[in-house]
């Protein structure tokens, strides 16, 4: 009798090591003083396998799993739990994984043809009173917002939305409560089509307006101010001939320059631009603005595939320092109307990904950032020397006004999640409350989340909430104050 399969790729070990637990926890430990105005819930989705994939895979494609450390009196509890889309339920039912390689439908089992593929595994948000998880390939999934249970596994606006897809990165308009989104391949595999979307804060939404890409490939954020909608598409492209001989939806193709596009906000895209830039990586934007005519789009930024697990379409090694993102910042000036490209200015010497600002400037003018970074002269745990690549190790605030920057350093034996700015209070100054996330004690077996004071990083943790165990990797969380909750 054959064995099953089990998770025996190095991929699905350390911090990609699938939990396939969902807890609940009360009065979590704390350590320190939890802030009084602290109240609201952190929401986490990150990818955990449900079962062992029969065909190798890369920790993108695991299913998408929920938490929520919850802030109420002085206490905080926990909650996790899968999210069950179409994907999670088929698979319970048989008992095994039945779909195949990140986002390549070839590779699935017969039994699963016509059910949605996403996994519901890359970012939380909540709008117009509703949570929802949210994966690129596919429409939102809602939620429960305080059980976590999965209310609508293919939440398309009551039957408006076109588009097959659904950005993991929609923007909440800061003045008006609009959500704009977007779609890329959003009439298929390897379409050049994307979807741009506008939600009112209601929940209705209002357009829809389809533009193209110059190429095919991922489109992970964008950029929204109050004139304009930017795209930066870069050269991880659609690998469609690699898919059919088994291999997953992308490949980083060196050969292919980025191309930035520039579209007025409110329009039909019939004014969308589109400016040339050299081989760079970028997926996460950490601010924007316009002044005038001109845009400008902060992003984490590499020279090369920021992505160690997805293929260099010409074969060569994953390369660890062009991959390294700094905070660079992109323009370009509209009124300038023969210019051929966009214009590069690194901002920092600082080196990490998954930059964030504080949420209620989605669309205005912003001077405040943070990035999970890696600062490589500082001390690192000798048992961690073998590891593939270097835990992050700090989370660093930028001040863009005075270009200063602040750290806090979780230390040589730990490494840290994506952090998530929450407010003081809804009316306080941009920046000012506190950091949330999760460090990794891989040492100890378990995890943390720290709560720090925004304005002073390097104090360290004003409370520690130690959890009894690990729990799953996030990509992204999202803060709900309690007054906001209650109110939707």
């Amino acid at each position: 009798m054959s064995q099953p399969p089990r998770f025996l790729d190095p991929m699905f070990r350390g911090p990609f090591a699938p939990v396939r637990a969902e807890i609940d926890l009360a009065d979590c430990e704390v350590e320190g003083k939890l802030p009084a105005d602290l109240a609201g819930t952190f929401y986490r989705v990150g990818p955990d396998f449900q079962y062992p994939p029969k065909i190798p895979n890369i920790p993108f494609d695991g299913e998408g799993h929920i938490g929520m450390f919850r802030f109420a009196n002085g206490h905080v509890d926990y909650r996790s739990r899968f999210i069950r889309t179409q994907r999670y339920k088929a698979q319970a039912a048989a008992r095994e994984s039945l779909f195949g390689t990140y986002r390549n439908p070839r590779t699935d089992d017969a039994r699963v043809k016509g059910l949605s593929r996403g996994t519901a595994n890359t970012t939380p948000i909540f709008h117009h009173g509703k949570l929802f998880a949210l994966k690129e390939d596919s429409p939102p999934v809602e939620l429960n917002p305080d059980t976590l249970e999965t209310v609508n596994d293919y939440y398309d606006f009551g039957g408006k939305l076109k588009s097959l897809t659904f950005t993991a990165h929609p923007k909440i308009d800061s003045e008006s409560g609009e959500m704009i989104a977007f779609g890329y391949e959003a009439s298929g595999e390897a379409s050049d089509d994307v979807a741009v979307l506008t939600i009112d804060k209601h929940g209705r939404l209002t357009d829809e307006t389809w533009i193209k890409v110059p190429y095919v490939g991922m489109l992970h954020d964008f950029a929204v101010t109050r004139k304009h909608i930017a795209f930066l598409v870069v050269p991880m492209s659609t690998d469609v001939e690699g898919m059919k001989k088994g291999g997953i939806h992308f490949a980083w193709d060196s050969t292919l320059p980025t191309w930035l596009g520039v579209m007025r906000r409110g329009g039909d895209g019939k004014d969308l631009r589109w400016f040339k830039g050299p081989e760079r990586c970028a997926t996460h934007t950490m601010g924007c603005f316009s002044d005038g005519d001109r845009i400008y789009v902060d992003m984490d930024m590499g020279l090369k595939n920021q992505f160690p697990f997805i293929p260099n379409k010409d074969g060569s090694p994953y390369d660890p320092v062009g991959g390294q993102g700094r905070v660079t910042r992109l323009s370009v000036d509209l009124a300038q109307a023969s210019r051929p490209g966009y214009e590069m200015e690194v901002l920092y010497p600082h080196t990490g990904v998954l930059s964030r600002q504080d949420d209620r400037y989605h669309t205005v003018p912003y001077s405040v950032g943070f990035m999970r970074c890696v600062d490589a002269s500082l001390p690192l745990d000798p048992r961690l020397a073998g590891a593939p690549f270097r835990p992050s190790n700090t989370w660093t605030r930028f001040d863009h006004a005075q270009r200063r920057t602040q750290s806090f350093f979780v230390g040589a034996d730990s490494g840290l999640q994506e952090c998530c700015f929450v407010p003081r209070s809804e009316r306080a100054a941009e920046g000012d409350g506190y950091l949330v996330g999760v460090a990794d004690r891989p040492f100890e077996g378990r995890s943390d989340l720290l709560v720090l004071d925004a304005q002073r990083l390097a104090e360290g943790p004003l409370a520690t909430v130690r959890m009894p165990f690990r729990i799953y990797a996030q990509i992204h969380g999202w803060w709900v104050p309690e007054s906001q909750r209650r109110a939707g």
